[in-house]
């Protein structure tokens, strides 16, 4: 798998412009999948892995400012580069404005594109490892016990095992051998860890 791998989703309503990207891009390894219209890009099924969307500003219908509009509303978007004839300023401080990657007027430099396409696949993997980061740390959270999650909390706030006894009104001991619990539980090798861990999993602000 090479540096650039992902799925590439284009949506141009002229199919001279679909083939010629497709072409550019599986040329350097990227899958690409086309789309003729708006309505097209969201009935068809979207790919698993890393993608971007290469999407027109003028398309038959719902055009693609409305898209990107609509898909920063359900959320999950893939980055967005717009590529356009017929762009002017406004549009494409819109379109950034909203998090586009890039808005390039037709007709483009080909490294242009591949440029700002890998910078979208790139914004896309880490949202992905993100997502799946915080589904781990949320079903390590999970087989913690409720005493479990509360020492937790305490222990990432700094505080020492006798603090941390006086606050729960249970014995060192105890609170040591939870301590281990958690440290074991959530796959922390140091309370640096469960520190990240907890800011990450928005538990700071309930202890």
């Amino acid at each position: 798998m090479n540096e650039t791998h992902g799925t590439v989703l284009v949506v141009d309503d002229d199919a001279s412009v679909r083939e010629s990207v497709q072409d550019l891009l599986e040329a350097v390894g990227l899958d690409v999948r086309l789309y003729g219209s708006v309505q097209d890009f969201l009935t068809a099924p979207r790919p698993d892995g890393p993608s971007c969307l290469v999407l027109d500003v003028r398309l038959p219908g719902k055009g693609g400012l409305d898209l990107q509009e609509e898909l920063a509303r359900t959320g999950g978007a893939p980055p967005i580069v717009f590529i356009t004839g017929h762009g002017d300023i406004p549009m494409s401080v819109r379109a950034m404005k909203q998090g586009a990657v890039e808005f390039l007027p037709k007709p483009f430099r080909e490294q242009d594109l591949l440029d700002a396409i890998n910078i979208g696949l790139a914004q896309d993997r880490q949202r992905l490892d993100d997502a799946r980061l915080d589904g781990e740390l949320r079903q390590r959270l999970e087989s913690l016990t409720a005493r479990e999650r509360q020492v937790l909390v305490l222990v990432a706030a700094g505080k020492p095992n006798k603090r941390v006894a006086t606050d729960l009104q249970l014995s060192e001991i105890t609170v040591k051998v939870h301590r281990g619990n958690v440290m074991r539980k959530m796959s922390a090798g140091s309370v640096a860890d469960l520190v990240r861990m907890v800011d990450r999993l928005g538990l700071a602000s309930h202890g």
